[in-house]
């Protein structure tokens, strides 16, 4: 089963959940309503809301209940896209104009505040405090996974132990929680819960490694915005620390990412992505994502071997082999 084939089995509810979130951020206050929006309308995969849905089916699925967790989760996912762009000054994202860039960045911080508030105002309508405890505390490390980021810019020494604990913050949870919270929601056995946990953390570092992999080898058409951003911005990722570690083109390439971090965000990546493209950096970082997989799929095992199982088991292996 393809990815496609996945979400128009669930398409009634997540076209549900796309009015949940549109109505959630719905405002008087026009310049937060219609920065709120841009986001919104320029899409996404929504893959956290699909987790939650697909985990809801591990116990009593009650769209009602799931809608409460897939809505915050997604929301909170976008205040965070907000919040990057400003870090980031990045100016396009999925093809659109950032908020910061539309706007400014003052609007563009209020606007991801807005948005977090909303996410946690419409969990809290679930009277479980083990929910709210396992979404508080995420929230708490994706700010801890953001301020490693910035303190790692340009930092070439960094070891792949650092990134990794990064992404598991700034993305592996999120995805980690959505599949642990949907089947919470549902009151799903707790070993299930548990499994699920597992499940999307495995998808979301592998997720973020991948992601990390395109912004190097994709066209601006197939990302939404120009190849290299990650190193123009200073973002050291897995690729270009397996890439560091070539004595061959070291030098090469700690002198590249110098010009690039003395340019401000104005440099030509050309070269460096060369570099990295010709190394093994990437080979080794996608073997890496490929182990993730491997260890989410592990995860499954628990799982009836039904419509659920598979359709987690297609969109591990989409997510691990993604071009966009």
């Amino acid at each position: 089963m393809k990815l496609m084939d996945i979400y128009a089995r669930l398409r009634g509810d997540i076209s549900y959940i796309e009015k949940e979130l549109e109505r959630s951020i719905d405002t008087e206050h026009a310049v937060l309503n219609e920065a709120s929006l841009h986001l919104l309308k320029a899409g996404g995969k929504r893959i956290r809301p699909v987790f939650v849905l697909l985990a809801g089916e591990l116990g009593t699925y009650d769209l009602e209940r799931l809608k409460r967790v897939a809505v915050p989760l997604e929301l909170i996912h976008m205040a965070s896209l907000v919040h990057d762009d400003v870090i980031d000054n990045a100016n396009t994202r999925r093809g659109q104009l950032t908020v910061k860039s539309k706007w400014d960045n003052r609007v563009a911080m209020y606007t991801g505040d807005y948005i977090y508030a909303k996410a946690l105002t419409i969990v809290t309508q679930l009277e479980n405090p083990v929910i709210h405890r396992i979404l508080s505390k995420a929230m708490l490390e994706m700010c801890i996974g953001e301020m490693e980021q910035i303190r790692d810019f340009f930092n070439t020494e960094q070891t792949v132990r650092n990134y990794l604990l990064r992404i598991r913050r700034k993305t592996a949870l999120l995805i980690a929680i959505s599949c642990q919270l949907g089947a919470v929601a549902s009151e799903a056995k707790p070993e299930l819960a548990r499994r699920m946990y597992n499940f999307g953390y495995n998808v979301g570092m592998a997720f973020q490694i991948r992601d990390d992999i395109l912004d190097l080898l994709g066209t601006e058409k197939q990302l939404g915005k120009p190849p290299g951003s990650d190193m123009r911005q200073g973002n050291i990722t897995l690729p270009v620390l397996f890439a560091l570690q070539e004595s061959s083109i070291r030098e090469e390439l700690l002198h590249e990412i110098s010009t690039i971090r003395d340019a401000d965000g104005q440099a030509d990546t050309y070269r460096v992505i060369q570099l990295i493209r010709g190394s093994k950096g990437v080979d080794r970082a996608d073997a890496m994502a490929a182990k993730y997989i491997e260890k989410a799929i592990a995860a499954l095992d628990i799982l009836p071997d039904n419509k659920t199982r598979k359709n987690f088991k297609d969109i591990a292996h989409f997510i691990g082999k993604r071009l966009h």
